[in-house]
């Protein structure tokens, strides 16, 4: 599965809001399998979109058709969209599917890895972390996708925010070091998505 990270600045909160109900169109798209997003908690002008394809072939067939027009009710309502592309390599908790109607928040980390400590990384991934969030109440459903860099995208599903912050502040740290994370990551930058239900496609 192909997952697409979407991380826009709106400067028309209206405008991108209606233009966002557009994108409803994806329904029927040949390998479209599902699209949540919403509002950065951090930032109030920031908004992430995932997005979620069979094969990468199926994304490049909607991109080269119908992607422009669904994209034409948004122009002009944000800035600096930044679009990344990964490959689904593992899943966390039970097996992932691209639902967002039972999530209330989405829990984002992009990390760019050493290129020495990749099989680490991703072993840790398996080892340490999965298990840490899959047992957390709360915790619906995640997953861990893969793009050349070496890039990696963890996206996580929480059904409250507030069960998200008692997993951070009682367990990250831990298991940060548990995981050698410093050894592995050269850079890290993370978001917490409220979830907007009228972006769900």
């Amino acid at each position: 599965m192909l997952v697409k990270w979407i991380r826009c600045t709106v400067v028309d909160r209206r405008g991108f809001e209606r233009g966002q109900r557009k994108w409803a169109g994806l329904l029927g798209e040949p390998g479209f399998r599902g699209q949540g997003g919403g509002w950065s908690r951090g930032r109030h002008d920031v908004a992430h979109l995932f997005n979620f394809w069979e094969s990468r072939a199926f994304y490049d067939s909607f991109m080269a058709r119908s992607h422009d027009r669904l994209a034409a009710a948004q122009a002009g309502t944000y800035r600096n969209v930044q679009v990344r592309l990964f490959e689904h390599r593992l899943d966390v908790k039970v097996g992932f599917s691209p639902q967002f109607t039972d999530a209330d928040v989405v829990r984002v980390a992009h990390c760019r890895v050493r290129a020495d400590r990749e099989e680490h990384f991703r072993l840790m991934q398996e080892k340490v972390w999965n298990p840490a969030m899959a047992g957390s109440p709360g915790m619906l459903r995640g997953l861990l996708g893969e793009a050349p860099g070496p890039e990696f995208l963890v996206l996580s599903m929480w059904n409250s925010g507030a069960e998200h912050g008692k997993y951070r502040v009682e367990r990250v740290e831990r298991l940060a070091l548990r995981a050698q994370i410093e050894a592995d990551v050269e850079a890290i930058t993370g978001d917490v998505v409220e979830m907007d239900p009228s972006w769900t496609v």
